[in-house]
């Protein structure tokens, strides 16, 4: 024996339009106004029975649609009961009475739009809707009445469950959204914390070395620890400018720029530099990637390694951009987990590895060939 498992809408109360609320089904009690007409003239026999058999047709019906469309959501087996009560009062009415008492089951085939879908929903209206039309030729002897009582039926179930469906669709949309907006306030977040990294990472360490290097030429050479302090000062004014650009959102790097930087840098802490560069002119979203492996790298450099010379390859092929900065100082950080080829747990080169998977290329850090840490950053060619 297969078991009913009941249908769901996945919509909370709260997102539901007004339209959909068991508010907005009371007017379609409407259809009954001819039925209460004849109890009013007195046109049906045992005018009490009738009177009782309506008003319980009413409330079964409220009952209904507002344990399906209200605050808690009384989707259940009760619900279920409830509705074939209401098909039970149905059809007693339909039938002994006919004429505007068969209009009745319009507003069931409205109850069973609100509770039912799928083919649950189908079985029952076209239940519904032929016996709407068999009992109405059978009890009217008109054909016309008969297939508007059976299209109406059938139909008034189909449009609420439509309704219904529209409503479900937009709330699902509307956490769709929300979510989404929610994802790219994150993701805003993310370049921010990243940018600011390395931003004020890569600019302190080079003010702390020339720092350093203007203190060491204070006496024995004011005018080159002059020219220091003054790079310090053009260091400090170019960070609060890309400072403000990355909080705008609209830095873009230049890596010709990037590299000039780097040997300004790597040369005030001694440290020699090789740099070659081959192939056709980068795009600006892989120039711009590879301007911030630049600058992580040679920061990391100049504050970690201990290095005395510093290699940076870049070679551009069409199948392919790969970066290599190549180090002789102290080697590489602790390795990762095994089995892992991602950078080392470094807010830095973490951040890199992310801004290259964002680009479609990937991040490696391992042993240089003599000694030290090389970083090896790949991008598609174009």
């Amino acid at each position: 024996m297969r078991t009913f498992r009941w249908p769901s809408m996945n919509v909370d109360a709260d997102e539901l339009p007004e339209l959909t609320s068991g508010k907005a089904f009371l007017p379609w009690l409407m259809l009954t106004v001819g039925a209460v007409a004849d109890l009013v003239r007195g046109d049906v026999s045992l005018p009490w029975l009738a009177g009782a058999g309506l008003l319980t047709f009413v409330a079964l019906y409220v009952a209904v649609t507002f344990r399906a469309l209200g605050p808690r959501r009384h989707a259940n087996h009760t619900t279920l009961g409830l509705l074939a009560a209401q098909a039970a009062v149905t059809y007693p009415l339909a039938l002994g009475y006919g004429g505007s008492w068969i209009q009745l089951f319009m507003p069931l085939a409205l109850a069973c739009g609100v509770v039912l879908r799928g083919q649950h929903l189908i079985m029952a209206l076209v239940v519904l809707g032929g016996s709407a039309g068999v009992i109405s030729g059978e009890r009217d002897h008109d054909p016309l009445a008969a297939m508007i009582n059976g299209y109406g039926t059938f139909v008034s179930g189909v449009v609420t469950a439509a309704i219904l469906g529209l409503a479900a669709t937009t709330a699902e949309l509307r956490r769709t959204r929300e979510e989404l907006a929610r994802s790219a306030v994150d993701q805003e977040r993310l370049r921010f914390a990243r940018d600011l990294h390395d931003l004020l990472g890569h600019s302190m360490s080079v003010i702390v070395v020339k720092a350093e290097a203007t203190r060491r030429l204070m006496e024995r050479n004011p005018a080159q620890a002059a020219a220091q302090a003054a790079d310090i000062e053009t260091v400090g004014r170019q960070a609060l400018t890309e400072i403000r650009e990355a909080v705008s959102g609209y830095r873009e790097s230049n890596l010709a720029t990037e590299l000039d930087r780097a040997r300004s840098a790597l040369t005030a802490a001694g440290v020699t530099q090789h740099v070659q560069l081959a192939g056709p002119p980068l795009d600006p979203e892989s120039e711009a990637v590879l301007s911030w492996v630049v600058r992580e790298a040679t920061t990391n450099v100049i504050r970690h390694s201990g290095a005395s010379h510093v290699e940076i390859v870049l070679a551009h092929t069409p199948p392919q951009i790969r970066l290599e900065i190549t180090d002789d100082g102290a080697g590489p950080p602790p390795a990762p987990a095994a089995g892992r080829r991602d950078a080392p747990a470094g807010n830095g080169l973490r951040g890199l590895a992310e801004r290259l998977a964002e680009a479609g290329g990937s991040l490696l850090t391992r042993p240089g060939p003599r000694g030290g840490l090389q970083v090896v950053a790949e991008l598609p060619g174009t």
